[in-house]
């Protein structure tokens, strides 16, 4: 598809979406904090919206990132395939994409993440973090969309979380893998679309690999 076809794509999309929420340019702007002139461009197509852009956009409007992110020409077929068959396939696409997104001084590695998940485990057992994941799992459900295949896993372990099923050790794990999901500031943010679901989807995946071995 050519940059003008998906510019206008978005264009046509951002449009919809203002006329359908009663919204001008420059309420968007007030709201997403984008100046008036780079929207309009947008929505013209005269200029190509980054990731930044589509984050606030989607976040504005009320739609699954996904939607936004392919009508303006970001690839997203990466997010469809399943990741966690091979994490290290994923790790291959994760630094590649890395690259091609000139963040190549972004340090990816499972032992970050591992670390990561640690860490949020710990928080995970404390009232804060438990409120943070009771809170925020459902808001950040509907802001993705169907992004992947471990959306509905994600979904059966919040379930087990949220009725405290389990030994403490396994609600640690879980609550680790929720955490991860939920928090913007992962190893790679979400905003680095599709890889910073990607990145989430390892997460997970490292959470159930070590769950089955408690088994």
């Amino acid at each position: 598809m050519s940059e003008g076809k998906e510019n206008s794509n978005l264009g046509l999309m951002l449009k919809k979406l203002l006329n359908e929420r009663s919204l001008s340019m420059r309420k968007l702007s007030e709201l997403t904090k984008i100046d008036t002139a780079t929207i309009s461009r947008i929505i013209s197509g005269k200029r190509k919206a980054n990731l930044q852009h589509l984050q606030k956009f989607a976040d504005c409007l009320g739609i699954p990132m996904t939607e936004l992110f392919e009508a303006a020409g970001y690839p997203i077929e990466q997010s469809k395939e399943k990741p966690q068959s091979d994490i290290h396939t994923s790790i291959d696409i994760i630094l590649n994409s890395l690259e091609s997104y000139n963040l190549c001084d972004n340090k990816f590695s499972i032992a970050r993440v591992e670390q990561q998940l640690a860490n949020y485990g710990q928080y995970s057992q404390t009232e804060d973090g438990k409120n943070s994941i009771l809170a925020g799992f459902e808001g950040k459900l509907q802001k993705v969309g169907s992004i992947g295949p471990f959306i509905n896993k994600l979904q059966e372990l919040y379930e087990e979380f949220r009725l405290g099923k389990g030994t403490s050790r396994r609600l640690f794990l879980i609550g680790s893998a929720l955490l991860y999901f939920i928090t913007l500031v992962d190893v790679i943010p979400d905003y680095v679309f599709p890889i910073g679901y990607l990145d989430d989807a390892i997460a997970v995946q490292i959470v159930l690999n070590l769950l089955l071995k408690d088994e």
